[in-house]
């Protein structure tokens, strides 16, 4: 009598149970909850997210008048070139040229300053945001990561219109975004909101 060879039935059953293995594996990974949060609601009601926000606009407004003043120099000193052009006569014409020169070495220094200036003031204005925006958005995170792991979610996403992310629906995910604001201690009193 010939033995039966078990290799390949071994080798089946391994597969079987590899096959088994992997879909439980999928049907668990298909278990895994996914969240979404609306970011700008959150950072609205923030009262440092506001402090910061006017600090930003304080700077951006001084800024913005220090880079008018200059347009309006410019402005000046441009007129005064076109209102001494006028006056150039024969009889004047090499002290008034050489005038209209020396304000046109100015108006293009004023010009160079302007856009110096501009590059400047963005700069100013980036550094600002990064510096004063910076841990109000790690507190957020940090916020978010806390509720995340508290429901046992896999994934958080940002619906705020603001944003630019790739879910446009969702169906049966968990919100999160007032369960963050309890977090951050945001209460709605402080949110200004009143319900009808």
């Amino acid at each position: 009598m010939k033995k039966p060879n078990l290799i390949p039935l071994q080798a089946s059953i391994k597969v079987m149970l590899s096959l088994l293995f992997i879909m439980g594996l999928q049907n668990v990974s298909a278990q895994q909850k996914i969240g979404h949060i609306d970011s700008q609601t959150v950072y609205s009601l923030m009262p440092e997210f506001k402090t910061a926000q006017t600090s930003l606009d304080l700077i951006n407004k001084t800024k913005t008048a220090e880079l008018n003043k200059m347009k309006t120099e410019i402005q000046t000193k441009y007129d005064q070139g076109v209102a001494k052009n006028k006056t150039l006569s024969e009889a004047n014409k090499d002290v008034v040229l050489k005038e209209l020169q020396v304000m046109d070495n100015e108006l293009e220094s004023l010009k160079k300053r302007l856009e110096t200036s501009y590059q400047k003031a963005e700069q100013d204005i980036a550094a600002k945001e990064t510096e004063l925006f910076t841990p109000i958005r790690t507190k957020f995170i940090n916020a978010v990561k806390l509720v995340s792991k508290e429901k046992g979610l896999a994934y958080v996403f940002d619906i705020s219109k603001n944003q630019d992310n790739n879910l446009l629906a969702w169906d049966d995910g968990i919100d999160i975004t007032n369960a963050v604001k309890d977090k951050l201690g945001i209460v709605a009193a402080a949110a200004g909101t009143t319900k009808k």
